[in-house]
C-alpha cells in the first residue's frame, strides 16, 4: 500500500503534532519536511551560501539540537523563499511521500506543491495569537528568554513570508479539509484528521 497525507499549515498550528499522531495510529513514516529547511537553514548561520547548503543536506543536519531555536526558524522561513533551495529538497520529499506503507508528510506546501496527488489533504490553522502563546510556552519550557510581544511578531512576520512568496506560497490546497486548531482540543484534531484517513483507506 502507498497512500499519502499531506498535511499543511501555518507555524504552531498544531500540524506537526497532528502528523506525528496520525503516522503512530497507521503505522505510517513521518517526515517534517520543516526539518529539511531547519537544517539548511542553520547552516546558511555557518556561513554556507542557501543552495550549497540545501544541494549537500544530509541526514545528520537533520538531528542539530539547535534546529527548533528561534534564529534557526526565522533563518529557515528566508531559505524557503529561494526556488533553488526548494528544488534542491523537492526529490527527496516526493520520493519519501510514495514509500511502500504509507507516509505522512506536514509542511507548507505539501498538498499544492510537492504532493498534489496525495490521498489526503490537511491544511491545518489557528488564529496567530493562539498559535504565539503556544511557540511561547514551548520556548520557555526549554528555558528560553522570550518575550511573548516579540514571538507574537515572529509568527505573523514568517506568515507573511511564507503567504507571500513567489514560489510555493503557503494556503490551502483546494480538495483540503480545513482544520481550525484555535479553540479546538489537540485530541479533537488528531480523531477529525485519523477519521479523515480512514475514509481514504475504505475508498
Amino acid at each position: 500500500m502507498s497512500l499519502t497525507v499531506a498535511i499543511d499549515g501555518p507555524a504552531a498550528a498544531g500540524k506537526g503534532t497532528i502528523a506525528r499522531a496520525v503516522a503512530e495510529h497507521f503505522g505510517f513514516a513521518h517526515l517534517d519536511t520543516g526539518l529539511l529547511y531547519r537544517a539548511v537553514g542553520a547552516r546558511t548561520l555557518e556561513g554556507l551560501p542557501a543552495r550549497e547548503a540545501a544541494e549537500t543536506l544530509d541526514p545528520a543536519d537533520l538531528t542539530r539540537d539547535d534546529l527548533r531555536t528561534p534564529d534557526v526558524a526565522q533563518a529557515a522561513s528566508k531559505v524557503a523563499v529561494i526556488p533553488e533551495v526548494r528544488a534542491a529538497l523537492l526529490d527527496f520529499q516526493r520520493a519519501f511521500a510514495r514509500r511502500a506503507g504509507g507516509a505522512v508528510l506536514d509542511g507548507r506546501d505539501i498538498g499544492t506543491v510537492i504532493c498534489p496527488d496525495a490521498e489526503v489533504k490537511l491544511f491545518v490553522t489557528a488564529s496567530a495569537e493562539v498559535r504565539a502563546d503556544r511557540r511561547f510556552l514551548e520556548l520557555t519550557e526549554k528555558g528560553m528568554k522570550v518575550a511573548r510581544q516579540e514571538v507574537l511578531a515572529d509568527v505573523v512576520a514568517r506568515d507573511q513570508r511564507d503567504m507571500e512568496r513567489a514560489d510555493a506560497p503557503l494556503k490551502p490546497a483546494d480538495d483540503a479539509v480545513v482544520l481550525d486548531t484555535t479553540s479546538l482540543s489537540i485530541n479533537a484534531a488528531v480523531e477529525a484528521a485519523i477519521a479523515r484517513v480512514d475514509t481514504a483507506l475504505r475508498a
